[in-house]
């Protein structure tokens, strides 16, 4: 029998900006000057008028609202004015994200006479329902969303807006914000007047969608090869015959679990013979009764048990339309039982097939294909021999056979090659490896034969070679290339066919290009870079009427021109011994480096730099002072003074050498 899991991750946007987050570099570290500064400030901020900024805005001092509170959290419960008079959106009697008891699917469980219906007050009917404060509302109980996780910024609820038209909607929204009324489609403008301090994140739903499909392209490899994606935010897994790969389904569903909350995404999951049956258990709250089959986010129903399933679930769990929802609630249809129990004719003369298809498709009288994404194949291609194979003449003549095959596999794929490994397995079960980079993708076989065959020699054939394969190990998407239209006109120079030549014989890092860094300090003014990486954009193009469009200035080249540096710089400055020098900005006379003295008979400098203080509160007050001498032997150096000379602070007057001119 087929069995289907249904993974639902419903803050799947919000899930990836934590993980961004988490992923970022550290923000740079205020400066300690600053501390008494920001800390008056926050004491000045805290004997003023409390009026909150943003949305939500209230007039008012603190004490005068405290005091009202107060005044008002001592009236008798009947004698307590209404929300909407007390002119602000809701009140808070207790830590609104506080943890509360959960049902099996992590669900809260409201207390006795708070729960969503209209139930009179205690002692007779008729009377008003009790108020429920923010405390009493669940978490995630706006849109069925999961509980927070540990460690999660609840201060500021966070949403993500997306523009359409003239409008800006609320596009995803974390679990606190959704406890505060807050989902997905509402207006931001709403949004901001109902909460103060929203914090506010550009939607991605590319982004979303290409992350999606890497999750499931990453379960297909490693839990099952069927593996569908359902909307933006559900994955299905055909679990059929593999599930005793796994320890069973209720082992494979939790270990899944705890992946992606590992992974930092929230995650339900529920396993049932039909796809749809798989979907409604997930997307509708645990507030039917599932008949002990949940178990923290996951539910296993059993075989043959999915119509009961589906009895007691609202209609939104068909996957209709929002306008047939709305009739079928109209009409006083709320569960998919009423609607089993209808008959099939009035249905589709009022709704449509499609309430009809929905119904089979969960019922399972109507099989319900699934499109599973097909992970990208590794290009290869393999020659095996009926006789082993030893000489080097063998070797270059079958790499002269696979090389073809390999630019064929490319050009159907739309692909070039950056790096390529061949493969040679010997009978004695050692692999033989040769491996080649390209600086720029390329699929010209007679350019991939040329650098394998340079390095045939290290190849070890030893008893034998009985097969031999060639693997793509990186490739990138090779576009059409620019070609020069005047037959007069000499092309550029191609120095990709050199760079591959050059890196097969001295390797690849050792041939790398220097760009500028704009930088005071000499070890960070240079970084880098590919031998035929492409250069920098050019600046963006300016707006009509923008300002910064008034600066006529050239841009300033991040090094200085008026200072000569040596093209390469030690890897780290080398401490100088026996060092006479006159003080504060005198050259050196004589030094000693790695044990041989020399003599000073010309100089140049001071060139002084001061630290990066934004960067490291160890370099607020460092200096250096650099400079150019020569020996008595017509060698020149480049070295440099720790501090100014006059203040201990700025260095302890040590010095080093920096680098040595050509």
């Amino acid at each position: 029998m087929p069995r289907v899991a249904a993974i639902f991750l419903p803050s799947w946007a919000i899930d990836r900006l934590r993980r961004a987050e988490r992923r970022a570099p550290p923000e740079a570290r205020a400066p300690a000057g600053l501390d008494a500064i920001s800390a008056a400030m926050a004491a000045e901020h805290a004997k003023g008028c409390s009026v909150p900024r943003g949305g939500g805005w209230r007039p008012g001092a603190r004490w005068a609202r405290d005091k009202r509170q107060a005044h008002i959290d001592a009236l008798p419960e009947h004698q307590r004015p209404p929300i909407r008079d007390l002119g602000r959106c809701d009140v808070a009697a207790d830590h609104a994200f506080k943890r509360i008891k959960t049902d099996a699917w992590g669900h809260p469980q409201l207390p006795p006479g708070t729960g969503g219906g209209t139930a009179s007050a205690p002692g007779g009917g008729g009377g008003a329902a009790p108020k429920v404060s923010l405390a009493a509302i669940p978490l995630h109980h706006a849109s069925h969303g999961p509980p927070p996780r540990s460690g999660e910024d609840l201060s500021a609820p966070l949403v993500t807006a997306l523009r359409t038209g003239n409008r800006q909607l609320v596009a995803g929204a974390c679990p606190a914000a959704q406890a505060l009324g807050i989902t997905p489609g509402m207006a931001l403008a709403k949004a901001r007047a109902q909460v103060a301090g929203l914090d506010i994140r550009p939607a991605d739903p590319e982004g979303d969608r290409a992350d999606l499909e890497r999750l499931a392209i990453a379960l297909a490899r490693r839990w099952t090869p069927t593996v569908a994606i359902e909307g933006e935010d559900t994955l299905f897994l055909d679990l059929s015959g593999v599930t005793h790969l796994h320890g069973g389904e209720a082992r494979m569903t939790r270990r899944l679990v705890r992946m992606l909350a590992r992974l930092g995404v929230t995650a339900q999951v529920a396993v049932a013979d039909t796809a749809g049956a798989a979907w409604a258990a997930t997307h509708v709250p645990a507030e039917c009764n599932f008949g002990g089959w949940g178990e923290g986010n996951v539910l296993l129903c059993p075989p043959g048990e999915h119509p009961a399933l589906l009895a007691q679930l609202p209609t939104e769990a068909l996957r209709l339309d929002a306008k047939q929802i709305e009739l079928l609630h109209r009409l006083g249809v709320n569960q998919i039982g009423q609607l089993l129990a209808m008959p099939r004719a009035p249905l589709v003369r009022r709704f449509g097939a499609s309430i009809v298809l929905r119904l089979d498709q969960a019922l399972g009288h109507l099989a319900e294909p699934l499109h599973p994404v097909v992970p990208p194949e590794p290009l290869a291609v393999t020659q095996r021999f009926a006789e082993p194979i030893a000489s080097p003449e063998a070797i270059a003549h079958w790499l002269g056979e696979l090389v073809p095959r390999l630019a064929l596999a490319l050009a159907q794929a739309g692909l070039g090659a950056r790096r390529v490994e061949l493969v040679a397995d010997r009978i004695d079960g050692v692999p033989q490896r040769i491996a080649i980079g390209l600086a720029r993708p390329n699929r010209d076989p007679a350019h991939l034969l040329r650098l394998l065959l340079r390095r045939i020699e290290q190849v070890a054939p030893g008893y034998g070679i009985d097969a031999m394969t060639l693997h793509l190990r990186r490739g990138e998407r090779l576009g059409p290339e620019p070609v020069t239209e005047r037959l007069d006109e000499e092309a550029a120079p191609d120095l990709a066919a050199l760079v591959d030549t050059l890196a097969t014989r001295i390797g690849e890092r050792r041939m790398w290009r220097t760009r500028p860094v704009e930088s005071d300090v000499p070890e960070r003014s240079a970084a880098r870079a590919p031998v035929l990486d492409p250069p920098e954009r050019t600046a963006a193009t300016l707006k009509t009427g923008d300002v910064r469009g008034l600066d006529r200035q050239a841009a300033l080249h991040p090094w200085h021109p008026g200072w000569r540096k040596p093209a390469r710089l030690l890897r780290r400055p080398e401490r100088l011994d026996h060092v006479m020098a006159e003080l504060p900005d005198q050259p050196p006379r004589r030094f000693t480096w790695r044990g041989q003295a020399h003599k000073v008979i010309r100089a140049d400098g001071p060139e002084r730099i001061f630290g990066e203080w934004w960067k490291r509160d160890a370099e607020r007050h460092a200096v250096r002072d650099y400079f150019h001498v020569e020996d008595d032997a017509g060698h020149r150096y480049w070295l440099f003074r720790s501090g100014d000379g006059e203040r201990p602070v700025t260095g302890d007057l040590s010095w080093y050498l920096h680098g040595v001119f050509g």
